[in-house]
């Protein structure tokens, strides 16, 4: 256990917060050593991950558990699918190249992603077409009073578009701490969304494969994210909204040229990066901190800025959007 611990290097935003207590759990016995510590019983815990999609506004009084549970393992497969676990402090982005490399279909889609396997499921991360939700087996939590373990399956998650019950009811009630994957041996490629096709063309690939998928998402998303190591970011800040379709219509007669793509729910999904730009936020920059040049959708912290900066400036964005289009913008991004 360490005091007064800072957290710059443990966020991608790179922002400068502090740790009245810090302390790494590598295995689920060390976290529920943790929990169960009298020592530790009346002051308040901050679960940690990746650091890749919070924004800390302040120092943490409380005490930081940074999540560094290891380990890919294969449990079983059988003619179709095989089923991996997971620990959840794997890198998100690691792991989609283990399945890569072996050849496990499903997750090439979500290559590049920031953040940790823990938190995967939590925002219920996607991409291109895919979501966690669909190669989820079961999700293992242990519980933050008792330290017992539980698992949950698939739609006992509760799994919503970038939700789950993990966010919302069950929020600083659990601690994830593994998942298992189903993946598929036998793919069916998602190539219809973005620019995945125009890339596959570009590198000349006429028959796509898992590998030739990751790469090419991994090639547009370089080509439209700051990384994250020359520039603080927490990728997407804002969630895409959606809309009622007489809603998005009512839009269409003021703004013709507006993008939005039916849901299966019956909405309409409007993207987050096309508002703010529209809005005149692209490439927007206020001292330390601002709009990334080539993606709206992104607030960078270009070095010396503030969590409580940021948040200003994604409410003047919300703001803003707001009074053009009539349309609430959420963040994605978690304020501490």
């Amino acid at each position: 256990m360490q005091e007064n611990v800072s957290l710059r290097h443990f966020n991608t935003f790179g922002l400068e917060s502090r740790a009245q207590f810090f302390e790494e759990a590598e295995s689920t016995a060390a976290l529920a050593d943790i929990i169960k510590n009298p020592l530790w019983k009346e002051i308040p815990k901050f679960i940690l991950g990746g650091g890749s999609n919070i924004l800390f506004t302040q120092d943490i009084d409380a005490l930081v558990i940074k999540i560094a549970i290891k380990g890919i393992e294969l449990i079983k497969e059988d003619q179709d699918f095989v089923w991996l676990h997971a620990g959840a402090g794997e890198k998100w982005h690691d792991f989609v190249m283990y399945c890569v490399e072996h050849g496990y279909a499903g997750v090439e889609n979500l290559s590049l992603i920031p953040g940790t396997i823990g938190a995967a499921p939590m925002q219920n991360i996607g991409a291109y077409g895919v979501e966690i939700k669909d190669v989820v087996e079961t999700v293992e939590a242990i519980s933050m009073e008792t330290a017992e373990m539980k698992t949950f399956s698939k739609e006992e998650c509760l799994f919503g578009y970038r939700e789950s019950i993990f966010k919302h009811a069950l929020k600083g009630k659990l601690v994830i701490t593994g998942v298992v994957f189903r993946l598929n041996k036998k793919p069916v490629y998602h190539v219809e969304y973005g620019d995945i096709q125009k890339t596959l063309a570009e590198m000349n690939v006429e028959t796509p494969s898992i590998k030739a998928i990751s790469e090419a998402v991994i090639r547009i998303r370089e080509s439209k994210l700051p990384d994250p190591a020359e520039i603080g970011n927490a990728g997407s800040f804002f969630k895409n909204p959606e809309i009622p379709i007489e809603q998005f219509d009512k839009l269409r007669l003021d703004f013709p040229t507006v993008p939005g793509y039916p849901t299966i729910t019956g909405f309409v999904k409007v993207p987050a990066g096309w508002l703010i730009e529209q809005a005149g936020w692209k490439g927007y920059r206020e001292g330390d901190i601002g709009v990334h040049a080539r993606q709206a959708l992104v607030l960078v912290n270009y070095g010396g800025g503030s969590g409580a900066q940021i948040k200003a400036l994604s409410e003047k964005i919300q703001k803003s959007v707001k009074e053009k289009y009539g349309i609430d913008l959420s963040a994605e991004v978690n304020f501490v």
